[in-house]
């Protein structure tokens, strides 16, 4: 299935509506969509680079000899479900239709990514902030759990016999 030939079953989000106020409007224009403090934080307990990449849904992190792709899911956006709060009482319908689309539209990738062989973790955002180093040794086990078999034995040690 390409991104063309995806089926939405939820309503197009359609324009967002105007922003109330100058810091409303200067707080949405500036969330970012890559480099965000969690994956800069999970990108150095990794030691590995945020790097662009055209796979569906465009992953925050990308494995490629395992195919594992790794999603850090902000917690307010992908409506976690720990800390996701009510949907904001201005334009909620607005609101409702956009966190129903992300949803679907995370469904989507994630079965994309799955039918072309590769492995998805979804991390959330508050998995990070709270558990940095913890979260990092999941993503290593999962990376460590990919590699074949025949990779992951280690070459013997003996000594060579002269």
């Amino acid at each position: 299935m390409s991104l063309l030939d995806r089926k939405y079953t939820t309503k197009p989000v359609g324009v967002s509506p105007k922003a109330r106020s100058l810091a409303v409007s200067h707080s949405m224009r500036s969330n970012k969509r890559s480099g965000t403090k969690p994956e800069l934080v999970l990108s150095g307990l990794l030691k590995k680079k945020i790097l662009q990449n055209h796979l569906p849904g465009s992953p925050d992190f990308v494995f490629p000899r395992t195919k594992l792709a790794i999603f850090l899911n902000g917690c307010f956006w992908h409506r976690c479900p720990i800390h996701a709060k009510a949907l904001p009482n201005t334009n909620a319908p607005f609101w409702r239709r956009k966190f129903e689309r992300n949803a679907e539209r995370d469904r989507l990738n994630r079965e994309e990514l799955e039918s072309m062989g590769w492995r998805v973790l979804e991390i959330w955002e508050h998995d990070v902030k709270e558990r940095p180093r913890e979260t990092a040794a999941r993503i290593k086990a999962a990376v460590r759990e990919s590699y074949p078999i025949s990779s992951r034995t280690s070459k013997s040690k003996t000594a060579r016999v002269s």
